[in-house]
C-alpha cells in the first residue's frame, strides 16, 4: 500500500529533504510552503516519485483544511504529516515586539495544531498514523529566541499529548529536534550575530561531539524511519538529532 505523506515548509531545507526522503522511501508527497515547491517536487519526481506542490500557510486555518482536502482528493489520504514549516523573529528580550513573539508561535506551535487537527481523522479511519514535528535544541534555551524557544518546547508537549490521544487508533506522534544544521535559516542567524557562514559554521562545529555540523540529510534520515511501518512503537518521543548527548 502506498502511503501520502504531507511535509509543510517543504520547498527548501530540511523540509525539503524530509520530502526528497521520503519520495525515495515509496511513499506520495505532498509539498506545503509559503514559498515555491517546484524544485522539491520535480526532484520527488525525476527521481520516480510522486508529489504535489501546494501553496498553504499553517497558521490559517482556513488555508489548512483546503490544502489538506485538495492532498486527500489528488494523492490518498494522508497518514503521515511532518511538521516543519517555521520562521524566525529573532530578537533580544527587550527588543522584541509581541508581534514577533506572536507569529513565531502561531506558525510553529499554532501550524502544527491546525496541520495535526486536519489530518487525524484520515488516520483513524486508515487505523495508522504517523506525526512528526521539529522541535530544536533551542527548546533549551538560546540566546535572542525567547519566541522560538517557547514554539519548540511547545512542539515537545502537544507531541507528547497527540501520543497519548491518538496511540489506541494506531497513531504515532514523535518530535525531532535538530541542532546546529546548515540551512538558510541557520546563515541568517550568522549574518544576525555578524558572523561570516562558513566562519558560524566551523565554530559551531568545535562545539559537536561528533565534530561537524549537520546537514538537513540528517534530519531526514530519522524522519524516514519514524515515519516507517517500523517505528509503530516508537511514540511520545523527542529525538535530539544534534551529534551529542541532549536532554
Amino acid at each position: 500500500m502506498t502511503r501520502t505523506a504531507i511535509v509543510t515548509g517543504g520547498g527548501r531545507g530540511i523540509g525539503a529533504a524530509i520530502a526528497k526522503r521520503l519520495g525515495a522511501d515509496g511513499l506520495k508527497v505532498a509539498v506545503l510552503d509559503m514559498g515555491p515547491t517546484g524544485e522539491t517536487v520535480a526532484a520527488i519526481k525525476d527521481a520516480g516519485g510522486e508529489a504535489l506542490g501546494l501553496e498553504a500557510d499553517v497558521s490559517d486555518e482556513d488555508s489548512v483544511n483546503a490544502a489538506v482536502k485538495q492532498v486527500a482528493e489528488t494523492l490518498g489520504a494522508p497518514t503521515v504529516l511532518v511538521n516543519n514549516a517555521g520562521i524566525l523573529r529573532d530578537n533580544l528580550l527587550f527588543k522584541m515586539t509581541y508581534e514577533e513573539f506572536n507569529k513565531v508561535l502561531s506558525v510553529h506551535l499554532g501550524g502544527a495544531f491546525l496541520m495535526a487537527k486536519a489530518v487525524q481523522s484520515y488516520m483513524v479511519e486508515e487505523k495508522f498514523g504517523r506525526i512528526i514535528s521539529m522541535s530544536s535544541t533551542s527548546a533549551q534555551g538560546n540566546r535572542g529566541q525567547t519566541n522560538y524557544s517557547a514554539a519548540k518546547a511547545g512542539i515537545q508537549g502537544i507531541t507528547k499529548t497527540w501520543a497519548i490521544e491518538l496511540g489506541k487508533f494506531g497513531i504515532t506522534a514523535n518530535a525531532i529536534a535538530p541542532g546546529f544544521i546548515e540551512t538558510d535559516m541557520t546563515k541568517a542567524t550568522a549574518e544576525r550575530v555578524g558572523m561570516d557562514f562558513d566562519e558560524f559554521v566551523e565554530a559551531s562545529a568545535k562545539q559537536i561531539p561528533v565534530a561537524r555540523s549537520g546537514k538537513p540529510e540528517d534530519i531526514a534520515h530519522t524522519a524516514s524511519f519514524l515515519a516507517s511501518e517500523g517505528a509503530g512503537f516508537v511514540s511520545g518521543q523527542v529525538i535530539y538529532v544534534a551529534g551529542g548527548p541532549k536532554d
